[in-house]
C-alpha cells in the first residue's frame, strides 16, 4: 500500500535497545512506508553530537520502506517561549510529512506512541490518527491520577492499541475504538537454534537467566536472597542498566559475587541466542510495585519461543500463561520453582512444544497483520481491498482470540 504512509512519533532514537515500537514498526513497514521520527536533542545537547548518531547500533538494517527521521540540529526540543517550542515541533512533523509524501504517500496515519506527542494533532492534516500504550507511563512505583494530557490524547484520536489487560482495564474504556494488541516475538530469531554466546560459554551450568532492562521494577531484595542462597546456581543479566541511582548499590554488590555476571545490552540479533542456553529464564518483577500490574513483559514470548523453562513474578499479565511457566511470591517459592524447572520433567520435548506453539502464535507479523489491517479498514474500503492481498497472508486463522488476534472493546 504504497500510497500510506506513517508518521511514528517515538521517545527514543533509532540505535536504541529494542522496544515494542521497532518491532511493531519496522512490521508495518511491510505493509505503508513508515517515518521514525527520533526525539529531538535539546539545543545544547544539538550543538554537541550534531549528526553524529549511528543509525544500524540496533543491529539490523532498516527495511526499504522505513525512514529515520531526526531532527535538525536548529529544529531542537524547547519548552519556552511557548510560541517558539510549538514552532519547532511542528515543522518537525512537517518535515517528516514531507519525507512521506516525496515517495507518493497520499493518505498519511500519525501513530504517537508517547502522550507528550499529542500536540502533533493539531500540526498537519491526517487521515488517521493512532496512539499505542505500551506501557503505563506515569512509570510510579505507586498509584497516581491519569495524566489529563493522556486522557485527552486516547479521547481524541481514532484508533487505541493497548498491550496489556491491566492497562485495558484502566484505559481501555475512554474510547471506543480501542484494540488489544498484546507483545509478541520474532519467532524465527528466538526459535532457531544458535551458537552459544561467547560471553556465556564460560559461565558454568545451571544458568538462571534474565534478559532486558536492569530496572528499580525488578524484585532486588529477592534476587539478593536468590544468589546468596544459592551460590551452585549462576545467575546470568543480559541487557543495558537503567539510570537509577538507587539500584546501583545493589548491582555493585551482586557483581562481586562468583555466581552473578551482568553482560551488559546486546543487539537485538545478538540477544536472540542467549534465552535457548539458561537452564530457566526468570521474570522477577517487585510485585509491590504499581507499575508492574500494567506491564505485559516483552521477554514472556521471547523466553517461550526458545522452549526453555520459565518463572515469573505472579503479576497479571503472565496469569494467562500459568500453564506454561511457574509462577512465585515468596523467596522460597521462587527457590523451589527454579529447582523444579531445572527438572526433566519440565524439559521433555513435549513442554518446549507446547512452549513454542504459543509462542508462534504470538509472532510480530501476526499482530501488527492485524494492526496494518485495523489501519486499512479505518482509512476506508479502497485501502481495505488493496490490503487485502497483503493481510491475509499474514493473518493465522487457526490462532485462538485470546492469544493472537486483536480484542475490540466496543
Amino acid at each position: 500500500m504504497p500510497e500510506v504512509g506513517v508518521i511514528a512519533l517515538v521517545p527514543d532514537a533509532w540505535g536504541s535497545w529494542w522496544q515494542p515500537r521497532h518491532h511493531v514498526l519496522t512490521k508495518l513497514a511491510q505493509y505503508f512506508h513508515v517515518v521514525w521520527v527520533a526525539p529531538a536533542p535539546s539545543w545544547r545537547g544539538g550543538l554537541r553530537i550534531g549528526k553524529s548518531r549511528n543509525l544500524h547500533d540496533a543491529g539490523t538494517v532498516i527495511p526499504p520502506r522505513l525512514m529515520v527521521y531526526e531532527p535538525e540540529v536548529w529544529l531542537p526540543k524547547l519548552y519556552r517561549p511557548e510560541w517558539l517550542a510549538k514552532f519547532t515541533f511542528d515543522t518537525r512533523i512537517r518535515r517528516a510529512r514531507r519525507m512521506l509524501t516525496s515517495r507518493g504517500c497520499r493518505k498519511i496515519v500519525l501513530y504517537i506512541w508517547r502522550p507528550e506527542f499529542g500536540g502533533a494533532l493539531d500540526s498537519i492534516p491526517c487521515d488517521l490518527s493512532c496512539y499505542h500504550i505500551d506501557d503505563e507511563y506515569s512509570f510510579s512505583a505507586v498509584a497516581v491520577p491519569f495524566d489529563p494530557k493522556e486522557l485527552e490524547l486516547i479521547a481524541r484520536v481514532d484508533q487505541v492499541f493497548i498491550h496489556s489487560p491491566g492497562l485495558i482495564e484502566r484505559k481501555g474504556t475512554i474510547n471506543p475504538n480501542t484494540t488489544f494488541c498484546p507483545n509478541g516475538v520474532d519467532y524465527d530469531a528466538y526459535s532457531k537454534e544458535a551458537p552459544e554466546p561467547l560471553d556465556l560459554s564460560s559461565i558454568p551450568h545451571p544458568r538462571i537467566g534474565y534478559t532486558g532492562w536492569i530496572k528499580r521494577q525488578l524484585d532486588w531484595p529477592l534476587l539478593v536472597h536468590l544468589t546468596r542462597s544459592h551460590p551452585g546456581w549462576s545467575f546470568v543479566f543480559v541487557g543495558p542498566q537503567s539510570p537509577h541511582s538507587e539500584i546501583a548499590p545493589i548491582i555493585e554488590q551482586l557483581s562481586r559475587q562468583r555466581n552473578v555476571h551482568f553482560l551488559g545490552a546486546k543487539s537485538v540479533s545478538e540477544l536472540a541466542a542467549y534465552p535457548q542456553h539458561f537452564d530457566v529464564c526468570i521474570m522477577p518483577y517487585a510485585l509491590s510495585d504499581n507499575y508492574n500490574k500494567y506491564i505485559y513483559p516483552l521477554k514472556l514470548h521471547e523466553y517461550l519461543a526458545s522452549g526453555c523453562p520459565i518463572v515469573g513474578a505472579r503479576i497479571w499479565s503472565l496469569e494467562k500463561f500459568s500453564g506454561l511457566l511457574t509462577l512465585a511470591e515468596t523467596p522460597d517459592e521462587w527457590s523451589a520453582a527454579i529447582a523444579e524447572r531445572m527438572s526433566p520433567s519440565a524439559n521433555t520435548f513435549e513442554c518446549r512444544v507446547a512452549r513454542q506453539t504459543i509462542a508462534k502464535r504470538h509472532d510480530w507479523k501476526f499482530l501488527v497483520g492485524n494492526i496494518a489491517r485495523t489501519i486499512a479498514e479505518k482509512l476506508g474500503q479502497e485501502v481495505v481491498h488493496r490490503s487485502e492481498g497483503f493481510t491475509k497472508q499474514e493473518l493465522d486463522p487457526s490462532r485462538p482470540d485470546h492469544a493472537v488476534k486483536s480484542a475490540h472493546l466496543q
